[in-house]
Parts: C-alpha cells; sequence; structure tokens
C-alpha cells in the first residue's frame, strides 16, 4: 500500500478529528462515518472526505479503517454487528483500532475478521487532542510486522512516534497500564489536595513545594490548574472514561493472575464519582468530589 491507500475513518469524536484532518491533509483519500455529534465530520467533509452512513460502507470504500470509539462494546457493534465492517469485508482490508480497548475483545473480534480475510491491529493513542489536531500523537501498535508496515504511512500522518509493542492486543494492554498510572496520579493529587485543604496548609504552597522536587511532572501541573486557576482544560478526560479504562486496566491484570490492590481501590473512587453523578466532569475536579466527600 502507497500514498494512494484509501482510508477510512469512524469515530471522528476529540481524538479522532484531528486525526482524521491530518489523513486529509496529508493526501489520503478518507471515508468517514457520521455520528451524532455532526461538527466534526461537516469539517472533514469540506475538507475533501466522503461521508456514508454505515460502517459496512467504510469498509467496502476503504483500503485501512481507523477505529477511535469510546469503548469496546460499541467497537464490537461497530465491526460485527449489522451493517458493520465485517459484512464490508475484502481481502487485504485492514482495521486499525485507536479505541482504549479491552484487550480481551480486541483478539475476540480480531479473530473474527481474520476468519474473513481481514487484518486487524490495536493502535491507541497517548497525548491529548491538542496533539491529535498538530499530528503529533504517540501511537502504540499490537499485530503483525507486515500489517503495521502498511499502516505505518497512514499512521505517520498523525503520529510523532510509533511503538511496536507485540501481538494483537499488546498495545491495549499497554495503554491500559498508562492509562490506570496517570488515573492513579490524579486521584492521589485529589486526595493529597483535600488533606491540605482540611489540615489549613495552603494549596499554592503545596504547588510550590512539589513543582521544585522529585515529584513533579507534568500531569501535577495540569491537575493543580484546576485548584489554582480553576481552569480544568488541560486534562480533558472524564471521569466515566477514567472509571473505564482503570475497570479495563483491572481485568487484564486480573486476566495476568496479578494482584492488583491499587488498581482496585483507584477504580472504587472513580466508581464513586461517577454514581455521584459526575462522570462527564473533567478528571482534574475528582478533587471537588473528594472535598464533598470531606464536608468541604
Amino acid at each position: 500500500m502507497t500514498g494512494k491507500m484509501r482510508v477510512g475513518f469512524i469515530g471522528a469524536g476529540l481524538m479522532g478529528h484531528g486525526m482524521a484532518k491530518n489523513l486529509i491533509e496529508k493526501g489520503f483519500s478518507l471515508t468517514v462515518m457520521g455520528n451524532r455529534n455532526h461538527k466534526p465530520i461537516d469539517h472533514l467533509v469540506s475538507l475533501g472526505a466522503r461521508e456514508v452512513s454505515t460502517a459496512r460502507a467504510v469498509a467496502e470504500a476503504s483500503d485501512l479503517v481507523f477505529l477511535c470509539l469510546p469503548n469496546s462494546e460499541i467497537v464490537g457493534r461497530v465491526v460485527l454487528g449489522a451493517e458493520g465492517i465485517l459484512e464490508g469485508a475484502h481481502d487485504g482490508l485492514i482495521v486499525a483500532d485507536s479505541t482504549t480497548a479491552d484487550p480481551g475483545e480486541t483478539k475476540r473480534i480480531g479473530a473474527a475478521l481474520r476468519e474473513q480475510g481481514v487484518a486487524m491491529l490495536d493502535t491507541p493513542l497517548t497525548m491529548t487532542p491538542k496533539e491529535a489536531e498538530s499530528g503529533t500523537l504517540n501511537v502504540l501498535v499490537g499485530g503483525a510486522d507486515q500489517n503495521l508496515e502498511m499502516a505505518r504511512p497512514a499512521i505517520e500522518t498523525f503520529a510523532r512516534n510509533i511503538f511496536h509493542v507485540g501481538p494483537l492486543g499488546a498495545a491495549h494492554s499497554l495503554k491500559l497500564i498508562n492509562n490506570f498510572m496517570s488515573m492513579s496520579m490524579v486521584a492521589l493529587f485529589a486526595e493529597a489536595v483535600t488533606t491540605a485543604r482540611k489540615a489549613d496548609v495552603s494549596i499554592a504552597g503545596l504547588h510550590e513545594v512539589i513543582s521544585a522536587g522529585a515529584l513533579n511532572n507534568g500531569l501535577f501541573q495540569k491537575v493543580m490548574d484546576w485548584p489554582l486557576k480553576q481552569d480544568a482544560s488541560g486534562l480533558q478526560f472524564a471521569i466515566e472514561n477514567a472509571l473505564k479504562d482503570v475497570s479495563y486496566y483491572n481485568r487484564v491484570a486480573a486476566d495476568a493472575g496479578s494482584t492488583a490492590l491499587i488498581g482496585a481501590t483507584v477504580q472504587q473512587i472513580y466508581a464513586l464519582a461517577n454514581a455521584q453523578g459526575e462522570g462527564k466532569t473533567h478528571v482534574p475536579k475528582l478533587m471537588d468530589v473528594m472535598g464533598k466527600l470531606n464536608g468541604l
């Protein structure tokens, strides 16, 4: 496959829009499937994308289809359901799933595709919508070498780094471990700020001390923009998505026979926040949920 490869895209949301935009701007023919939020689709069409109404039609028109969807359940419906990608399967088609997904489901879907002559890669992402728009994402890849090499020219349009980490499912597992670590740190920061407030410790002082030491990192700075500046835009990731990712991480740990004590606790923290109606809230505001639990 070359730069003339026909590419399909399903899931042009916060991350997907930037990925799809870069594909078009860097010379790829793109077919997209519309969704409830039509504004990103309208923009992509204005740049030259062709819109169709089903995943089957996307598959039929494409050599490579990217998915960037909310969860594995939706991926399963889009790939295996009525009018799904499997119904539009043809020899040589590659499906690249950039969803933060359950690797067990990824392997199951990959096996179903393989029976129809369709290859699959898991291609989850790190970084934010800002990097998606600028084409500087980190992309983790699981799957066969030859499939990655065929898809590489397209992935390079929105990637700063491409990491081939193993067979199908390995990239989704690594992405979940990455997200478990980051969401655990967000929960830690939220509890630390809550304890500081209860103990009459200056939040600005806490920030100053941590910023000057070995505990400082970019995630800490993004989270602390909320209590210091009332700005949560640096980490636009919803609590309900954090709960989903940590839940999937715990499945990975269980399947591997790993005792995940911290994972279980962090999942309960996000489950509590979600149960209180804060699922759509960005994760830096988890400290507000903890504050309410503590009478603040």
